[in-house]
């Protein structure tokens, strides 16, 4: 892998050297992952535990992603306003320690609904981090800092849900919450150490807005990933913990189960960085959309937690694979000073899926079990995947 520091003059100035910019980013990224991910495992159990219904556990999970898909495109446009990341860097990682602690102390799934919308507020500072961290490298590069950045997250996720299991154990569902409290402030601390390079403020033009959101280059792969988040957060992080905690899974087993996948993602996410110059990005997709399928498929006849490990892996190589590439695709024409508005439009357009994922599926469970609804959902895989395929290669013929 090339090392971006190593050719100065093809990036930008910043007060720090590029490669201490790029160390700073990495331990930012690697703790705000950490924050919304400590209790992430066995949520949907704890969320469970408080209702009578699959449909309710559904509606906490989905707080996360119906509120980041209302402000990361408002909050991509401000930054571009005002020329500056780092104010919205910091008050995410507040938001994400507040989110944490009010689930942390929630007496009852209303609680834990509110806790989780903060924290989904708090998602959408990770527009101004990849929009930062992909100013440090040449705009021919998007797809592979893209893919970096993803897998200095995924590294963190894992760590994060690679101890829940075992915060569990030792003080009962609130620690792993209060850990999140605290990673998010250290996050802060780390945040504030950074320096920014003010860049000239960009005040927005409903023109302007309105040419980025019909832009088919920005628009096609945050439809495609609002697909893919869809599967993911109906199955990796709703439903899964659930059917194995039906299984036999302990709470170590959850975490273990969840952080396995997110481990796959980074293998993803480094296969994407090494074969995005070789492999067209069409075809990366329609791949990754096919074994995120038959990973859905594995967990509907699974009747033990081996074919459910089986799944995960299936389902984290083609996440890992498909949000850096679809991610990437979605900023790779788009003017500097225009970049965060187009990807918070992007990661408000994904961020759709993350939502009527668990809460659709929820419902849908809840009418005729979790297996069948997982069916349905390896299916939306397949019909989009196959789309994505034509749709990309239609894309590229007009460029």
């Amino acid at each position: 892998m090339n090392n971006p520091t190593t050719n100065p003059s093809s990036l930008p100035p910043t007060p720090h050297s590029p490669r201490l910019t790029i160390g700073l980013y990495a331990a930012v990224v690697f703790l705000y992952w950490m924050s919304l991910y400590l209790y992430v495992p066995t949520l949907p159990t704890y969320a469970e535990s408080k209702t009578d219904t699959l449909a309710m556990v559904g509606l906490v999970i989905a707080q996360y992603g119906i509120w980041q898909a209302f402000i990361r495109f408002p909050l991509g446009i401000a930054s571009d306003w005002v020329g500056r990341h780092k104010p919205f860097i910091v008050g995410g990682f507040a938001l994400a320690g507040l989110g944490a602690l009010v689930m942390g102390t929630a007496n009852s799934v209303d609680g834990l609904a509110v806790g989780r919308a903060i924290t989904g507020l708090a998602a959408g500072t990770w527009v101004v981090l990849v929009v930062g961290f992909s100013s440090l490298f040449p705009p021919r590069e998007a797809v592979r800092a893209s893919a970096l950045l993803t897998f200095i997250g995924s590294a963190g996720r894992v760590l994060a849900t690679g101890v829940t299991g075992w915060l569990n154990g030792l003080g009962g569902y609130p620690l792993a919450f209060f850990a999140a409290t605290g990673a998010a402030a250290l996050a802060i601390l780390v945040a504030l150490l950074t320096k920014e390079q003010h860049r000239p403020p960009k005040p927005p033009s409903l023109k302007d807005l309105v040419q980025i959101s019909l832009r088919r280059d920005v628009l096609l792969p945050s439809l495609i990933a609002a697909a893919s988040q869809y599967a993911n957060w109906a199955t990796t992080f709703g439903f899964t913990p659930i059917l194995a905690k039906g299984l036999g899974a302990t709470d170590v087993a959850l975490s273990m189960l969840t952080s396995m996948n997110i481990g796959v993602v980074i293998a993803g996410n480094l296969a994407a960085a090494t074969i995005s110059k070789r492999i067209d990005a069409r075809w990366m997709t329609a791949i990754a959309f096919m074994l995120m399928a038959v990973g859905i498929v594995e967990i509907a006849l699974a009747h033990s937690l081996l074919p459910l490990f089986l799944a995960q892996f299936c389902i984290g190589l083609a996440q890992g694979v498909s949000n850096p590439v679809l991610m990437g695709l979605s900023i790779r024409f788009v003017e500097e000073e225009r970049r965060a508005t187009a990807m918070g439009l992007h990661q408000a357009v994904y961020a759709v899926g993350m939502f009527t994922g668990p809460w659709l599926s929820g419902l849908l469970a809840d009418e005729v079990g979790i297996p069948p609804m997982y069916w349905a959902t390896a299916a939306v895989c397949l019909v989009v995947g196959l789309l994505a395929a034509w749709l990309l290669a239609a894309k590229q013929a007009d460029e």
